[in-house]
């Protein structure tokens, strides 16, 4: 999952820090700090609905409805119509489960020094671009869903919680709270460090 990480940041990351950083109103720094900390928990839901809902044809589902490649080809149209819409879902449409987007930009917004509000309007900014670049990765990567679905739990154990957190915290551990769920462990290492 870092690797995808790591290559979405490279061939995207900086026009879309760029572009949030011009539309929200947020110094390119803290874009830059921000979007690396955003992207785990978009493919953490991702992997979520993986786990609970499907496997593959849940996650082929989602990117053929949700992950349209050709967003990478504007990013600035894309990211300046989330920014002016009026309708905000932070949570993705649950992707995030009932409140994993609010939690996240509460949880960042002290971090960060930036209002939680912009925060939970940047969620539904990136996750079209993530989920365009998971779509394009599918259908020019030779692996198709398999590929897609084998990246999102990177070191095959099955358990996307090291691979989310460990690049979320830089090695720093997240443990299961119970009835937290996987989101909520996250967001609790993301409160731990601040």
């Amino acid at each position: 999952m870092a690797g995808f990480i790591d290559e979405f940041l490279k061939s995207y990351g900086p026009e879309v820090t760029k572009q949030m950083s011009s539309n929200f109103n947020v110094d390119q720094g803290t874009v830059q700090k921000l979007i690396p900390q955003l992207t785990p928990l978009i493919l953490a839901g991702l992997k979520r609905q993986k786990d609970t809902r499907g496997g593959d044809e849940r996650v082929d589902h989602i990117l053929n409805k949700y992950g349209d490649a050709s967003v990478l080809n504007n990013i600035k149209d894309l990211v300046s119509n989330k920014a002016h819409a009026q309708d905000v879902d932070p949570n993705l449409g649950g992707l995030l489960g009932d409140a994993g987007g609010l939690q996240a930009a509460q949880a960042l917004a002290g971090r960060m020094n930036i209002d939680p509000s912009t925060i939970m309007k940047m969620i539904p900014a990136l996750a079209p671009l993530v989920l365009g670049a998971l779509s394009r990765k599918r259908d020019t990567g030779g692996q198709g869903i398999s590929g897609v679905g084998s990246l999102l739990d990177a070191d095959g154990d099955g358990s996307i919680l090291d691979d989310v957190a460990g690049f979320l915290l830089k090695g720093g551990a997240a443990t299961r709270k119970k009835g937290g769920g996987l989101l909520g462990s996250l967001l609790g290492g993301i409160t731990r460090r601040r």
